[in-house]
């Protein structure tokens, strides 16, 4: 959601700029900007309405020159996307120039008292009121603008990133945080100077350097052409930056070869889920070996429950993980909505476990979930893909997916790794407390290690997925049904659907559907139908045949060799056979794709569908 980008060096900074703005596309975003200071020490705003590729246009031959410039992706909250209410922002005086994400919630309060002192404002934005203020501090305090930008930060509420110009002072950047991510990239040049990157994530930043540095909630930075590096909190208080090397290379963040990223992460799935488990699953010795529970295994052996908040595909995948964990390990679990959660007074007693799980690591829901929990004593657990978000620096204790970077708005590969994930920490709790049979456990392990191969047999079985989804460009709704593991795989593939193609879906345990939703069936309600043999066969196959009666249009997800659902199915798709508590991670596949080509055949943007972000940093 947003995206910042920024640059000092001696470097032309637009082509950096804008190619950074590219790499955020997939945060999802309405308008674009860019803000540059000039070798004659002016200072330059441009900016545009929709994609990145219309403010490249815009600023055909116009002044894009300077070694030092700031960047944005919009996705608009306060204001309607338009040009005016793009970011960067002017100050009153145009020496100033902002980028900001998150939301200050806090700004009509602001904007009002700054209109008592005469500042106009040109947008509808809390980001403009945010750069009116620093200058109010500036001017009226007489002090430079990092001490003004700590004091106006000390005034706001909310959530921000931002990054700072100033033409009058043409060689420095001023970069802060506060619930909102920002990374700071160090690179040494050839001449032996240092210059600086900035970015919302390490996408932007990684062509040129794999060192970083995270800024910490309420850390404010001064980068100038000197290679001079400055953190303070909003105190003044130094602090000492601890320079991470980012494991991530340029080739994950291209499409190797795919039309889209997430068909491209779509067919990554084996060779992620194989480096997921790579280290984790001990084939040799019949175990799994997750350092995050064997250094706290007393947390989760005493744990009165566990309680997984996430949000979104994260939470489907959570519950999952309750299946699993419940019959594994014996523990109770409860799934909660991140966002539902923070805003309750939920009970959360110290020997409770809370686990995050979360794609980015900086979903803000989930952030406040746990922040509540650890107010209360909780032990936090966090699963996450980004080495070094927020999530994980706030957590006790965690395991990373280890999927690789994923682009595509619609998650599709970290799904699956989440719900590996949670898998091992199932097993591996279940391990210490005895509470699976040695047989059993040897079953699963097994099981899991060879579940990559499967996934590649079910992506190499499902190749005409893309001709049959070009019947479905006519509908207007799906229902999606599963049982048991499947019932919340048919809440992630309904969600895939609405996500990507804009066709309204539900997902539905199978049994409810006698409980309203067979209402709605007729011969132009396609259901998707998880059926594998494992499981509760029967009782699907019944549920399949209640709607065929009622002329529904049936799609199976059927286990290789299926004979009786292949016969009352308009359409099957093959699975391989597994456990049945596996079955959600091949099933999901056919589901991917169907979402994934009935949105191309509608000519969907299925790697930045409308109105969505590929990580909710704001609420």
């Amino acid at each position: 959601m947003c995206g910042i980008v920024g640059y000092i060096g001696d470097r032309d900074a637009f082509p950096i700029l804008i190619k950074g703005l590219h790499r955020l596309e997939y945060r999802g975003y309405d308008s674009a900007g860019v803000g540059l200071i000039h070798a004659d020490k002016t200072l330059s705003i441009y900016k545009a309405k929709g994609k990145v590729s219309a403010l490249e246009q815009s600023v055909e031959n116009k002044d894009t020159t300077g070694t030092i410039g700031i960047a944005h992706t919009r996705w608009a909250t306060h204001g309607e996307p338009n040009e005016t209410n793009a970011h960067p922002h002017f100050s009153q005086s145009g020496n100033l120039a902002l980028v900001h994400n998150g939301i200050i919630e806090n700004y009509k309060n602001i904007r009002e008292t700054l209109q008592k002192y005469g500042r106009v404002f040109r947008s509808e934005t809390d980001t403009e009121v945010l750069v009116q203020l620093i200058e109010y501090v500036q001017e009226t305090q007489k002090c430079d603008l990092f001490a003004a930008t700590q004091q106006a930060l000390k005034t706001v509420i909310g959530a921000y990133a931002i990054a700072i110009l100033d033409k009058n002072n043409p060689d420095q950047i001023i970069a802060a945080r506060k619930a909102s991510p920002l990374v700071i990239g160090v690179n040494k040049t050839e001449n032996g100077r240092t210059e600086y990157f900035i970015g919302s994530d390490a996408s932007p930043i990684i062509e040129y350097t794999n060192q970083i540095i995270y800024l910490q909630d309420e850390e404010i930075a001064v980068m100038n052409r000197k290679g001079k590096l400055k953190i303070t909190n909003l105190d003044n208080v130094k602090q000492t930056p601890q320079q991470q090397t980012l494991q991530m290379s340029l080739d994950e963040l291209e499409k190797g070869g795919y039309p889209h990223f997430m068909l491209k992460e779509i067919f990554e799935q084996p060779d992620a889920i194989r480096t997921c488990i790579r280290g984790r699953l001990d084939i040799v010795d019949q175990d799994v070996l997750l350092s995050g529970i064997l250094d706290h295994k007393e947390k989760f052996l005493n744990a009165r429950r566990i309680i997984i908040c996430a949000c979104g595909t994260s939470w489907h995948a959570s519950l999952i993980g309750k299946y699993f964990i419940e019959e594994a390990a014996q523990i109770p679990v409860e799934v909660e909505y991140a966002s539902e959660f923070r805003y309750r007074n939920p009970v959360i007693f110290p020997d409770d476990v809370v686990i995050a799980v979360s794609q980015s690591g900086e979903t803000a829901d989930t952030l406040a979930a746990i922040q509540l929990a650890k107010s209360k004593g909780a032990f936090l657990y966090g699963i996450c893909n980004v080495i070094g978000s927020s999530i994980a620096r706030a957590t006790d204790s965690g395991t990373y997916l280890h999927v690789g970077p994923e682009i595509g708005v619609a998650s599709t590969k970290a799904f699956t790794g989440q719900v590996i994930t949670l898998s091992l920490l199932g097993l591996a709790i279940a391990r210490e407390k005895k509470s699976l049979s040695d047989e059993m456990f040897h079953m699963l392990v097994n099981e899991l290690q060879v579940i990559p191969d499967k996934m590649q047999w079910t992506l190499e079985h499902n190749k005409d997925l893309a001709s049959f989804a070009q019947m479905f460009t006519y509908a207007k709704n799906f229902i999606y049904l599963g049982r048991g593991y499947n019932y919340p795989v048919a809440l992630e593939g309904a969600l895939k659907l609405k996500e990507i193609s804009y066709i309204h879906a539900e997902g539905y345990p199978a049994a409810e559907m006698k409980h309203g939703p067979i209402a709605l069936i007729d011969e132009e309600m396609p259901v998707v139908v998880i059926a594998p043999k494992r499981g509760m066969y029967e009782k699907i196959v019944s549920n399949i045949q209640e709607i065929k009666s009622r002329k529904g249009r049936i799609i199976a997800i059927v286990t290789e060799g299926d004979t009786i659902v292949k016969e009352l199915a308009d359409k099957c798709f093959v699975i391989p056979d597994t456990r049945d508590c596996f079955v959600p991670l091949l099933a999901v596949i056919p589901m991917q794709l169907l979402s994934y080509h009935i949105a191309i055949a509608k000519g969907r943007n299925v790697d930045q569908p409308r109105n969505l972000a590929k990580s909710v940093t704001v609420e």
